[in-house]
């Protein structure tokens, strides 16, 4: 239990922007098997942008909230996925080797297809926020208890943190790290695959806020795995693996292909 309380420390110190425990000292053993906690991360994440949203949508508008879910949730985790797609859609788009693609990807300078890619990103993003919170099922009424008010709404948002992590967490697992460089910050986690139990705990992490809902909206798992299963493919095909850039790029569409299925599945079936 011990070493796991570690693994949850490493996890939290590379995805975000918390402080842990000042008597935490840093091992690479410990964000080796940290990604088994990459989810329950993802869930602290989203509960922390939240309480900006849920004070914003009472004392001033819904469109502000979403805007301070948004900024809040990048601030905690550094921008770190964000500049992990952005630094993706720069390398692909402007590189046609393996050795031009990566050196793209290694520079810090943010291009035309990074900024085009970030701002599609983002306002994809808010304009499918913007119609979630409408959608609250008939049993709940309105009432003073904003965790009550908005309880689909929450859960959704801490699932899909979790599970976009989760689906980067597999890519870990099926594919192999291409970067050498010794400085570079996701390479231990490539270094120990988690074990099946270790996996089985990082699902369980990551679906738990889903089972809190309707069954239905499981289903959001088979969309995000197959977008990631292609993102995967095509980052193989030109580099032979992935890079920790590849990973945000890969939670960051899957987190937003969970907000879009769950749209569909609350607005048509449940």
């Amino acid at each position: 239990m011990r070493k796991h309380y570690f693994y949850f420390l490493a996890a939290v110190q590379f995805l975000t922007r918390i402080r842990v425990p000042v008597d935490f000292h840093y091992k690479p053993e410990y964000l080796e098997k940290s990604s088994v906690y990459f989810p329950l991360v993802g869930s602290i994440v989203a509960a922390i942008g939240l309480l900006p949203y849920l004070l914003l949508n009472k004392y001033l508008s819904a469109d502000l909230a979403i805007l301070g879910y948004m900024l809040t949730t990048i601030w905690i985790t550094g921008a770190f996925h964000e500049d992990g797609w952005a630094d993706t859609c720069d390398a692909f788009g402007g590189g046609w080797t393996k050795e031009k693609i990566l050196a793209i990807m290694k520079d810090s300078r943010l291009g035309t297809y990074g900024t085009i890619g970030l701002i599609g990103l983002l306002a994809t993003k808010f304009l499918i926020l913007k119609e979630l919170p409408g959608f609250n099922p008939p049993s709940i009424t309105a009432g003073l208890n904003p965790l009550v008010n908005y309880r689909d709404f929450i859960l959704l948002m801490l699932g899909a943190h979790a599970t976009s992590r989760l689906m980067a967490v597999t890519v870990i697992q099926q594919f192999e790290y291409v970067r050498d460089e010794d400085q570079s910050k996701s390479k231990p986690l490539s270094k120990s695959k988690l074990s099946t139990g270790e996996l089985l705990l990082c699902i369980g992490l990551a679906i738990l806020p889903i089972l809190l809902l309707s069954p239905w909206y499981l289903l959001c798992l088979l969309p995000m795995y197959l977008v990631r299963t292609q993102m995967a493919g095509y980052f193989k095909k030109w580099i032979g693996g992935y890079t920790g850039d590849c990973l945000g790029a890969v939670q960051q569409v899957t987190e937003i292909i969970f907000y879009l299925t769950a749209l569909i599945l609350w607005r048509y079936i449940i």
